[in-house]
């Protein structure tokens, strides 16, 4: 194994132990065209653009507001990683842009300040 190859393992280990799960209140449902995972009680939706990503938030079925959030985004399209930062875009959404997900990625979104918590969210784009 490479070096490389150890480090991302690692980082795929500690990301199972560290994943925040959460029982939902209802449904989690795309009001947007897009994946959704819920975290912390938060629903987050992954939309995917030409160059671009965009969460949605939701708190028990309401939007939940993006102020004072920020993180990365990372995606693993086959081998290839990219990271970008992730930031508050007015408000229930966080945007990500200069990055390309293709059907079949991987995607981990690590938010810093969602109710006063760092969370961690993955999609699996279909």
């Amino acid at each position: 194994m490479t070096m490389k190859q150890l480090f991302q393992a690692a980082v795929l280990a500690l990301s199972a132990v560290t994943l925040n799960t959460a029982m939902a209140h209802g449904a989690a449902k795309p009001r947007h065209g897009g994946i959704v995972q819920v975290a912390n009680d938060v629903s987050f939706e992954l939309v995917a653009e030409a160059d671009a990503a965009t969460i949605y938030l939701v708190d028990h079925d309401e939007p939940m507001s993006s102020a004072g959030i920020s993180g990365k985004l990372s995606v693993l399209n086959g081998t290839q990683k990219t990271e970008v930062d992730i930031k508050a875009a007015g408000d229930d959404k966080l945007r990500a842009t200069g990055v390309k997900i293709a059907a079949g990625a991987k995607v981990v979104a690590v938010l810093n300040n969602v109710e006063g918590k760092t969370v961690m969210v993955r999609f699996t784009v279909k």
